[in-house]
């Protein structure tokens, strides 16, 4: 899976029955379907996969509780079905996470407890487990730094956890391996035509500043927040499909929850909901939902944000977490379809929508990373009806995702890499200084770097802190610290010199800084 040879690919293809531009969840969902369907398909990516909205999740897997309050079944029904699917076809990322929302007004636990039986109907066989009521007593067991006050009690129900970008980056190793070709910084900077139809792109390989002509009978527009760009190449008058809006998260110890249990509050004080969940022994809080003119690669966290999680966590739990208590900050940038006026960025529907221009550049927007699947399978049906050729039926339903491993131990620091946990400890038999630690903290050791560049497309310190292990996300402190260590074994493996390390570490420590907290 090195990079020459996936370059080696591009060259030799004369022509390629689709080009999916962006190597998001959505993205790589649409490659995974093509190939397994025995499309020839090529994926460019012009930075790292998952490098945006789809490793800055909450880190869920559901079918969206507040997608029911807000009457969308049938995308709750989809989420619920797909959910139960990537726990079968992905245990080794997907996990079942029990969730408590406390009740602190007479009307909650009622009206709750309803809401959560319809979910759990929904499900179906799928379902995780059943929503159950509890008293205060036992709801103050269940979560410890709970405010006592006029706690009457608390709701369980069950939904899904996953990693982000450790999916992406499995899926990406999946359509390879089903024969798709997947580059990371290749970046679609224009679009081939004939006869005013769009018949392939110009790619600029990111490293090498070499540019490619590639043909294809289709293109799919799978670029996320970024959708516009592309469009505009197509169609310079087209008008806006996407509204960014930014989602926040702070992460913070787990001492906070004190519990294996996450918290939902129900209702912000501007009619959200917030998030605290246990993850990689930490905790996650968030999100905001803040509409955004445009998308930038790296979106940054307001104060406004950071000030609005804690204060609503704070009005819950007994010890509160503060700003000192960060340990990193992430904002993503949801790609909602452009919205009627009078809607809000939390109303807009999470549901994805299909578009197809004048020249049949298929554009894909919206969704969610829980059904990247579904919206995969509908973007290839919707390339096989333009092009007019013979439906093939879809087999991903029942594909196990690469890594893919039964009962993994979520307790063992390497869980996430599945089945390739194998080829690691080799590396370390192989050399066993490679089973030493970079970070004992965060438990990284030297072989995760090597394993990563040969392995896991990783071609920056950043692809390896933030998205094949998730350093930065946990700890930004940390991740920075070990950031020097991380692009000395890096070099070596891909025969770089002192200057490109130097370089390196500027990079990391200009993009590392956005995920420090600013007290």
């Amino acid at each position: 899976m090195n990079r020459e040879y996936l370059i080696h690919q591009l060259q030799e293809t004369n022509s390629w029955d689709i080009i999916i531009i962006g190597g998001g969840a959505t993205g790589l969902g649409a490659a995974v379907e093509a190939t397994t369907r025995g499309y020839k398909a090529l994926l460019l990516e012009q930075l790292d996969f998952t490098i945006g909205t789809s490793s800055r999740s909450t880190k869920l897997v559901h079918g969206g509780v507040r997608y029911l309050e807000q009457g969308d079944v049938s995308l709750v029904f989809e989420a619920l079905n797909e959910r139960g699917l990537l726990l079968k076809n992905a245990p080794h990322l997907v996990s079942n996470q029990t969730f408590l929302i406390p009740s602190y007004a007479i009307w909650q636990k009622p009206f709750y407890t309803f809401g959560l039986i319809i979910y759990d109907l929904l499900a179906g066989r799928k379902s995780l487990g059943k929503s159950r009521p509890y008293s205060r007593k036992n709801t103050i067991k269940k979560l410890p730094n709970l405010i006592r006050k006029n706690l009457r009690g608390g709701i369980t129900y069950h939904d899904g956890q996953f990693d982000d970008a450790r999916l992406g980056l499995n899926l990406a190793q999946t359509a390879i391996e089903n024969g798709a070709t997947i580059l990371n910084y290749f970046k679609v900077v224009n679009l081939l035509k004939e006869n005013g139809k769009v018949t392939g792109v110009i790619a600029k390989d990111q490293e090498t500043g070499k540019t490619y002509q590639i043909h294809a009978k289709s293109v799919i527009n799978a670029t996320g927040v970024f959708a516009d760009g592309i469009i505009k190449i197509d169609n310079p008058k087209a008008k806006k499909v996407i509204q960014p809006s930014q989602g926040v998260h702070i992460v913070i110890e787990q001492k906070f929850l004190q519990s294996d249990y996450a918290l939902l509050i129900p209702k912000t004080k501007d009619g959200r909901i917030l998030f605290a969940v246990p993850w990689h022994d930490k905790v996650i809080l968030g999100t905001t939902d803040e509409p955004k003119e445009k998308p930038v690669i790296e979106p940054i966290a307001t104060e406004k944000e950071i000030d609005f999680i804690l204060e609503t966590a704070g009005r819950y739990l007994i010890n509160k977490p503060t700003k000192k208590d960060i340990k990193s900050i992430f904002a993503g940038l949801r790609p909602l379809p452009a919205p009627d006026d009078k809607e809000e960025t939390k109303e807009i529907s999470r549901s994805h929508k299909i578009l197809v221009s004048k020249s049949k550049l298929i554009t894909i927007i919206g969704g969610k990373w829980t059904t990247y699947r579904e919206m995969g399978e509908d973007v290839i049906n919707k390339m096989e009806e333009i092009l007019d050729i013979t439906h093939k039926k879809s087999i991903t339903e029942h594909l196990k995702i690469h890594g893919y491993h039964e009962n993994p131990d979520f307790k063992n620091p390497l869980y996430f890499y599945g089945s390739d946990q194998e080829k690691i400890q080799k590396l370390i038999n192989q050399n066993p200084k490679l089973g030493e630690f970079i970070s004992e903290k965060l438990h990284i050791l030297q072989a995760q770097v090597v394993f990563a560049v040969q392995n896991e497309f990783a071609r920056t310190a950043y692809d390896f802190l933030a998205r094949r292990t998730r350093a930065m996300f946990l700890d930004a402190k940390e991740a920075q610290k070990i950031a020097p260590k991380v692009i000395q074994i890096m070099a070596v493996i891909l025969n770089k010199d002192s200057n490109w390390q130097e370089q390196e570490l500027k990079n990391f420590n200009k993009v590392v800084k956005d995920y420090l907290v600013k007290i």
